[in-house]
């Protein structure tokens, strides 16, 4: 049999979810990158990754017990996990010329990825603190550390041998990659268009913002002063990224071809860039987890053996014990193991709707208080996101009203991810449709047994069965007008959770068991990372 070659791809991400213990990820973007690096190497694909080593990384977020407003806490952080491969490379950020280390990250199940560190004694204390804090700080200090990922990165990848034959950027960050492509042709002697044409052809692009004002830009002004226009003059970087200079544009008119995250956002991505002359195609490649990160294999090998119903709630149970400890040890909170328990977690912003579950008060308050449900959440808010920390501290507001039903576990991240999608049972998910592009955490609670009940957006139509492996409600509604937008999906939330869910739970724990097993079957077919590898490798990868 014919062996298949695959190529050598860059992949140049802001963030890694490597370690729980290391804030080097804010959330799904980092989360699927690390999961993609993870599956790369346990299938021996040659997929290298290019990215930062943040001094403190991302916020730790904690609670002010008084107020229950989040505050922001960041500690330096120094993985021994880090190899010094004794290289640098220069680059030029307003005017001077910054030095960056490059390492080599040896963290277990992840053998392909090189890190970019200015905090060195050669640079002066603003370039050291360039790789300080991801996503931290204004527009020039996020300038200057996508010169370094893209810039840099390109460069570090020269410094090391490696012949990338496709440059994968994974969201619009590390366009500057682009531009230093452009720049090597230029100094063989192409123009600018020929050398733009050929850049074209070596670069694909991940969008993962389905809105268009989340799609980051800066004054074309900032970009020449700061150098990241690397050579090209004003006009240049106008014909590739507009006035002001959209990352996202840019680099869909620098690529080939590029991938929106799930079915539904590639139709969301398209209609969003419809307007844009120039960009490439964008098609639809669904985001995937890594099941042995995230998946108990035992739930998997249970339904794959058909172990019975009873078998698989066992099983469940242990997980949700082992999460109503972990919960306890967190807040001091003993939740029930025999009461039906909601999981939502994920990052605090409006459009997600955290609390929505919470807007009608004589709806909620009897399940809560009579024993009927509980819930766990967690999530950050964006440092610099004063609305979504309003969101967290209404959430920590209603722990306070129902104390023994309702917790917040502070300072969310790949453990209390990993503790929820397993433990809990059923999993929450009810964004403004269409906003979420994919949203993996309901991917691994489904390999877990855990049941979606979720809004028709993001991964979630490409699976749902409803009343079969998980719930669907809201009908794939969607409305320009907000409140109604709400309203409608409040309603249906309401009466699917009375109508089917807790019926089901407490009243036939047979057809809960069949839910269950057709969850995990579904999703672990699905839902896995070597799916997501062949089909970058067929449908993005190739030309």
């Amino acid at each position: 049999m014919e062996e298949i070659k695959h190529p050598t791809v860059a992949y140049f991400c802001m963030e890694y979810a490597i370690d729980p213990s290391v804030r080097s990820y804010a959330g799904g973007l980092g989360i699927l990158a690390g999961d993609y690096l993870k599956g790369a190497n346990d299938c021996s694909r040659p997929i290298i990754g290019i990215g930062i080593n943040w001094k403190q990384g991302y916020t730790d977020q904690y609670l002010d017990h008084d107020t229950g407003m989040p505050y922001d806490s960041y500690r330096n952080s120094r993985p021994d996990f880090l190899e010094d491969t004794g290289l640098t490379v220069d680059l030029e950020i307003c005017a001077r010329n910054v030095v960056c280390k490059i390492l080599k990250c040896r963290a277990p199940g992840i053998s392909r990825l090189y890190l970019l560190d200015t905090d060195l004694p050669e640079n002066d204390g603003a370039a050291r603190w360039i790789t300080g804090q991801l996503y931290g700080w204004f527009g020039e200090e996020r300038v200057a550390q996508e010169m370094v990922l893209g810039i840099g990165g390109v460069r570090a990848l020269h410094k090391l041998g490696i012949a990338a034959e496709v440059y994968h950027f994974n969201e619009g960050h590390a366009f500057f990659a682009g531009l230093e492509l452009i720049r090597e042709k230029m100094c063989c002697g192409a123009g600018f268009e020929q050398a733009a044409a050929q850049t074209r052809r070596q670069i694909v692009f991940t969008t993962h913002t389905p809105v268009v004002e989340g799609n980051e830009s800066h004054p074309i002004r900032r970009l020449m002063y700061m150098g990241a226009n690397n050579g090209l003059n004003e006009g240049q970087l106008e014909a590739l990224g507009g006035e002001p200079f959209n990352m996202t544009a840019a680099a869909l008119r620098l690529s080939r071809r590029a991938n929106a995250v799930s079915q539904l956002h590639a139709q969301t991505a398209q209609k969003m860039w419809a307007g844009l002359d120039g960009r490439c195609a964008i098609i639809g490649i669904t985001n995937a987890i890594h099941l042995p990160t995230w998946a108990d294999v035992r739930i998997h090998e249970s339904v794959a053996r058909h172990g019975g119903p009873q078998e698989l709630l066992r099983l469940h149970q242990e997980n949700k014990k082992a999460m109503i400890d972990f919960v306890g040890a967190r807040t001091g909170i003993r939740l029930r193991e025999e009461i039906l328990t909601i999981g939502f977690s994920r990052r605090a912003v409006g459009y997600k709707r955290s609390n929505l579950i919470f807007a009608d008060e004589a709806f909620i308050t009897p399940l809560l208080q009579g024993g009927k449900l509980q819930i766990v959440f967690s999530g950050k808010a964006h440092p610099l996101d004063d609305s979504g920390k309003e969101i967290i501290r209404d959430i920590v507001a209603r722990t306070r009203l129902y104390p023994q039903s309702v917790v917040f576990l502070e300072n969310y991240d790949m453990e209390i991810g990993r503790m929820l999608t397993r433990g809990c049972d059923v999993w929450l998910n009810n964004p403004r449709r269409p906003k979420e592009a994919s949203g993996t955490s309901g991917m691994k609670a489904a390999v877990n047994g855990v049941l979606n009940f979720s809004v028709l957006d993001g991964w979630w139509p490409e699976m749902c069965r409803d009343g079969v492996n998980g719930w669907q409600f809201g009908d794939g509604f969607e409305s320009s007008d907000e409140s109604l937008q709400d309203r409608h999906d409040l309603d249906a939330l309401k009466c699917k959770l009375v109508g089917d869910l807790l019926p089901a739970y407490y009243d036939d724990r047979a057809k809960w068991a069949a839910l269950m097993e057709s969850s995990v079957s579904d999703a672990w077919a699905q839902f896995g990372m070597r799916r997501m590898l062949d089909e970058y490798d067929a449908l993005l990868y190739k030309e």
